[in-house]
């Protein structure tokens, strides 16, 4: 007798966390390829992104959502709040990410809160363990363990593996059966052209300092084919002063060109193939109020 083949599974799961709790770099990690950006600073991730993994007959879809925290003022931060919460709404588990070495702060508490008051448990991960001594952890995790919010706490480190394999079986577990959601060579729901726009942005968050990183976006303009293979791609980078732009450009341009040198170094390995990137700076004041750049990031302008 010819044996049945697994059935196929598909579903949702929601990473949710306060900033910098590293839900981008677990999203990575689980997909087993670069579908986010990931910096040190908070509000890097500003629009929902999905990530994609296959596992025998199973497709896991990682929601990674920006970080949620209180007193969001600025349209762009209420936007990507909402766009957390939203993320979160539909999927068939919710993940919550827990920063070892903050604990059970404000932000990470209220979002608890939350959970609580809609009626969903969440499974929890405690990440970075890699950072704090042990027995700091039992007490966290006997901290979360409240009975209400959480289904079951996972001990972890995005950054270096460890507990990962055993919650992405887990993870696995809990996909109800049906058909997939995406083609199976797929790794992110992200276009190209966003992804080398949010790769660029991401090495501009790594160079600059202070509050200028929440102050400009990047958009791909250009892509074009070239006929020996290799890409051509344009991006102008918008700042919202004009004292902005020589910040960015550095002296003598020498920031800008190396943000562009480590850009094409990483979107080279990515796409495979050769990249001709070119970077522009331009002043759009009031870009935080411009609908279209809401709509580029899958952001709700009037959240």
């Amino acid at each position: 007798m010819a044996e049945t083949a697994e059935p196929r599974r598909a579903g949702f799961v929601a990473i949710l966390g306060a900033p910098n709790a590293g839900k981008s770099t677990l999203v990575n990690r689980l997909v087993g390829a670069k579908v986010s950006i990931v910096s040190p600073k908070v509000q890097t991730t500003r629009a929902r992104v999905r990530g994609i993994r296959v596992e025998g007959a199973a497709q896991l879809v990682l929601v990674d959502t920006p970080g949620i925290f209180d007193n969001a003022k600025r349209r762009l931060e209420r936007a990507m709040v909402h766009a957390a919460w939203s993320g979160a709404q539909d999927a068939d588990a919710i993940l919550l990410l827990v920063d070892a070495m903050k604990g059970l702060d404000g932000n990470t508490k209220r979002i608890r809160d939350r959970l609580i008051k809609s009626g969903r448990k969440a499974l929890i991960a405690i990440n970075k363990i890699d950072q704090v001594s042990h027995e700091n952890l039992l007490p966290l995790a006997a901290q979360l363990d409240d009975g209400v919010s959480a289904e079951r706490i996972f001990m972890i480190s995005a950054l270096d593996g460890q507990g990962v394999e055993d919650l992405l079986h887990h993870l696995l577990g809990l996909l109800p059966e049906g058909p997939w959601l995406y083609p199976e060579d797929q790794l992110s729901d992200i276009s190209e052209r966003l992804l080398a726009a949010e790769i660029t942005r991401e090495k501009l968050f790594l160079q600059l300092h202070q509050e200028l990183p929440y102050s400009l976006a990047v958009e791909t303009e250009t892509w074009r084919e070239l006929k020996d293979g290799s890409l051509r791609i344009e991006q102008i980078v918008y700042v919202s002063r004009d004292a902005h732009k020589p910040m960015v450009l550095g002296k003598g341009g020498q920031r800008i060109k190396s943000v562009g040198q480590e850009s094409r170094t990483e979107l080279e390995s990515l796409l495979d193939r050769r990249v001709h990137l070119f970077l522009f700076v331009k002043v759009r004041e009031g870009w935080h109020d411009d609908p279209e750049r809401y709509r580029d990031l899958g952001l709700e302008f009037d959240s």
